[in-house]
């Protein structure tokens, strides 16, 4: 009974306080990415690989968590344009280390992706990710283990767009231990083959 009474008068956390905790965290989250983003664009700061590299930089020891992070938050809500975050992070810390920190960044942002479309479904995801883009994919949600496999090949792929499988996968069946072993295993090369050839492309133009 005095359970039933701290539920009626909200005193408890209870599932309806920890939703609205998520809830209350995510719009937090997404307020700064937009604030960040809106900076970074007046600054221009993403206008190229040696700008977003040197503003990286200017941190100091702090660089590679920043670098890490900001390469979570591109998978979820993308701020850079194109590779820029990839290439800028070999600029900046070497082919190894830049290849390390977006593959921690990349992997984070990957199961954060896939955790809110896990949690909240198509509503939220299609705030995420446009109508046009999703309808692109839509189909493969009903293919079951077949939507695994593809997957998988995307992920493989260099230039898929993760941030859009990671949202569709959280849509089906598929648990988060399979998707994390998908991406854990599948990201190293595609980051690599991705990352190197646009820092050597960029090289040889001499930007």
């Amino acid at each position: 009974m005095l359970n039933a009474e701290a539920k009626s008068l909200g005193t408890g956390p209870g599932p309806d306080g920890a939703a609205l905790a998520v809830r209350i965290s995510t719009i937090l989250g997404l307020l700064a990415v937009a604030s960040f983003a809106f900076y970074g664009f007046h600054k221009g700061i993403f206008a190229s690989s040696e700008a977003f590299s040197t503003y990286i930089l200017s941190f100091g020891l702090s660089a590679a968590i920043l670098f890490t992070v900001i390469q979570a938050i591109q998978v979820v809500v993308p701020i850079l344009p194109g590779g820029i975050g990839c290439v800028a992070g070999i600029f900046a810390f070497g082919p190894v280390w830049g290849l390390v920190y977006s593959y921690i960044g990349i992997s984070i942002g990957s199961f954060v992706a896939f955790s809110i479309s896990k949690h909240y479904g198509m509503p939220l995801v299609r705030k995420f990710v446009s109508k046009k883009k999703l309808d692109k994919y839509m189909n493969w949600l009903e293919k079951g283990h077949k939507f695994d496999k593809f997957l998988t090949f995307m992920i493989l792929f260099p230039v898929a767009p993760d941030d859009i499988l990671c949202f569709l996968a959280g849509l089906t069946k598929m648990k988060f231990k399979k998707f994390s072993v998908i991406i854990l295993l599948c990201k190293p090369p595609a980051i690599a083959i991705y990352s190197l050839a646009l820092a050597g492309m960029i090289s040889f133009a001499g930007f």
